[in-house]
């Protein structure tokens, strides 16, 4: 039986192929990189692990294709004790793709991403799930599965009293409707400022309570080393981002929002939530890889010991 305060990851698996070279390569260009690794990513695998890791019993709700790599995929997400019972799996489709270039030099990354078998992910396949979804505290989605299945999950979870977290992730149109089923929408300063419609001179500010004015209760706007700009009816806040040496920022804003909603099921509050994210986030990106780089709550210390 699925916990009572657990998170519900709808969202993406993937295989990345992460290249290492000492800068981003420039149009055209060919570099020699230094390092090659292969290893489970999609922006929903990587919110489930943070969030399984920072203490939350985690579900992913997915459809795997495991014509190659997603058998092998999914038994990394069960080796970190997330439930994948509400996976789909389909035995004649390939999982998503991420290729990934690396910075060594200042952690930077380029990204191009093939979707495989998130595409298909449908409503019915939500609905098989329902279960799941009504015993979740949190529901949490990005934009790297298809919109109607992610719309039917807040559905299901808003009308069980579930708090919805939208990552819009990649910057995609979101509908209306959508934004109106969501209790937090997270962003990046790029994604925010293309969801407001602004132009490039608009503040980050006036974009997050755009966005805020179109349904969610929360909407927090990471801005890197700045840290992440809270919108909500209280006001507007800058929480600041904790100073690291970056070593590779791939997955930075995925553990964000993992850390988020790990403190989101435990009744925290906004900004306490946000911080729990942003700890996790700082200290993975001054470690190498992405899930591996997730830290485990303890490593965060007292100020972050579950209540």
């Amino acid at each position: 039986m699925t916990a009572a305060r657990s998170v519900t990851v709808v969202g993406s698996l993937n295989i990345d192929m992460l290249a290492h070279s000492e800068r981003l390569p420039e149009p055209g260009e060919t570099l020699v990189g230094q390092r090659f690794v292969m290893t489970p990513g999609g922006k929903g695998a990587n919110q489930a692990v943070a969030a399984a890791r920072l203490g939350a019993h985690t579900v992913f709700l997915s459809r795997v294709g495991t014509r190659q790599y997603g058998s092998d995929l999914l038994q990394a997400l069960e080796g970190e004790g997330i439930d994948c019972r509400a996976v789909h799996r389909d035995p004649q489709a390939l999982p998503g793709i991420a290729v990934i270039m690396v910075a060594s030099r200042d952690g930077e990354n380029s990204i191009v991403y093939v979707p495989g078998s998130n595409a298909q992910l449908s409503a019915a396949d939500v609905q098989a799930a329902r279960a799941q979804l009504q015993a979740s505290a949190v529901v949490v989605a990005q934009l790297e599965v298809p919109v109607p299945a992610i719309q039917a999950a807040f559905e299901i979870a808003r009308a069980a009293g579930a708090v919805t977290v939208l990552n819009a992730a990649p910057a995609l149109a979101v509908p209306a409707e959508l934004l109106a089923l969501s209790d937090w929408l997270v962003v990046n300063e790029t994604e925010a400022l293309l969801m407001a419609g602004g132009e490039a001179s608009m503040e980050v500010s006036a974009a997050a309570e755009c966005l805020r004015a179109r349904g969610p209760a929360q909407v927090l706007v990471s801005l890197g080393a700045k840290g992440a700009l809270l919108c909500n009816a209280e006001g507007q806040v800058l929480l600041p981002a904790q100073a690291v040496k970056a070593v590779e920022t791939v997955g930075a804003g995925d553990t964000l929002v993992g850390g988020l909603a790990a403190a989101l099921a435990e009744g925290q509050g906004a900004q306490a939530a946000v911080r729990l994210g942003q700890a996790a986030a700082a200290l993975a990106v001054s470690r190498p890889g992405v899930q591996d780089a997730m830290p485990r709550r303890a490593e965060l210390g007292a100020a972050f010991a579950p209540r």
